[in-house]
């Protein structure tokens, strides 16, 4: 294949990619407003669990298919990775409770700080000039979309911490995984999926009473509701696999700046749909930033010296007998 004919299915594949991580994640918040604020489910860490119980039956399936292959991930990577996923989960839910919706939107956008700082300290990452000032581009904008009142508590504040940081862990995780182990997609949703969706389902119903003082048992579960559930489960398998794809396929990083394009399509769609109380200027030019910042993003990563890995090799053994013998020459001059 052609050099050229390469680059553009790679331009096409990743193209693809985002669109597919894109519509599901766009669709499944909208279900899920549907669902939480107009049908009153207000169980987010249940839910989150039968998601996850929904994409493993399409892994079993699929590996029934013969589409996915052994794979290999140790027990403790597993396990420290569902601790830092579902401790990511719970923690931006008792944010959202414990904060005002601007700190928790700001809360949000600190994930890619810190992630660029964990790519930095363990992948030895540099980024350009460029890309670091388009980053701040799209977290200004961002911010101007979405931040209006802004109040801080201490116990909002450690769970924002808490949150963030569980967050970034979980999401480079992923991309180390798929690297260390060489994990596809499909087979890292295979290992991780079958323990969230244990683990959430145990836990989710009394972190879900913690929350919202509701029992999910009690819950009036009629026609309407239960489609939405089942519907948002659907959704959840595409968005839950395109995430991984997203991560494997680029960075960390790359997935949440980008990923800030859905924060503006769903803001977008809740005025068409929700109503346009909310729409005013500075949301208007917050969003142009947030969007100005992600092309720029993507076009300043991608050159080369944008977003690099520092890779530090050891001298070759020809490096070293050039040297040991330029040494000797040395050594005959003077004598």
């Amino acid at each position: 294949m052609a050099p050229g004919s390469k680059a553009e299915r790679k331009a096409a594949l990743d193209a693809g990619t985002w669109m597919f991580n894109i519509v599901t994640s766009v669709g499944i918040i909208m279900v899920n407003k549907a669902l939480m604020a107009t049908h009153g489910f207000s169980f987010a860490t249940t839910l989150t669990g039968l998601h996850f119980a929904t994409t493993t039956l399409m892994t079993l399936v699929m590996k029934w298919l013969g589409y996915i292959q052994p794979s290999y991930l140790p027990v403790p990577e597993l396990i420290k990775f569902v601790f830092f996923a579902n401790l990511s989960i719970v923690g931006m839910n008792v944010s959202l409770m414990w904060n005002s919706v601007g700190f928790y939107q700001i809360a949000k956008l600190c994930i890619i700080p810190v992630l660029c700082f964990l790519e930095i300290l363990f992948d030895k990452v540099r980024y350009s000039r460029d890309t670091k000032l388009s980053i701040m581009v799209v977290l200004v904008g961002v911010a101007v979309c979405t931040v209006t009142d802004v109040s801080v508590n201490s116990q909002g504040l450690i769970a924002a911490i808490i949150a963030v940081w569980s967050t970034a862990l979980q999401q480079h995780y992923v991309h180390h995984l798929q690297r260390k182990y060489s994990l596809g997609s499909f087979n890292l949703l295979g290992h991780t999926a079958p323990a969230q969706a244990a683990s959430l389902l145990v836990l989710g119903p009394f972190v879900d009473f913690w929350l919202t003082n509701k029992r999910v048992d009690t819950f009036n579960y009629t026609a309407i509701v239960t489609f939405f559930i089942i519907l948002s489960c659907i959704i959840a398998v595409g968005t839950n696999l395109s995430q991984f794809i997203c991560i494997g396929r680029f960075t960390a990083v790359s997935f949440q700046v980008l990923g800030h394009m859905k924060t503006v399509l769903v803001l977008t769609l809740g005025f068409l749909f929700f109503g346009k109380e909310g729409l005013n200027f500075h949301v208007a030019i917050g969003m142009i930033l947030a969007v100005i910042g992600m092309i720029w993003y993507g076009n300043a990563s991608s050159k080369p010296g944008g977003k690099e890995r520092q890779v530090y090799s050891a001298p070759s053994e020809k490096t070293q007998k050039h040297n040991i013998l330029s040494s000797q020459s040395e050594l005959d001059q003077k004598v």
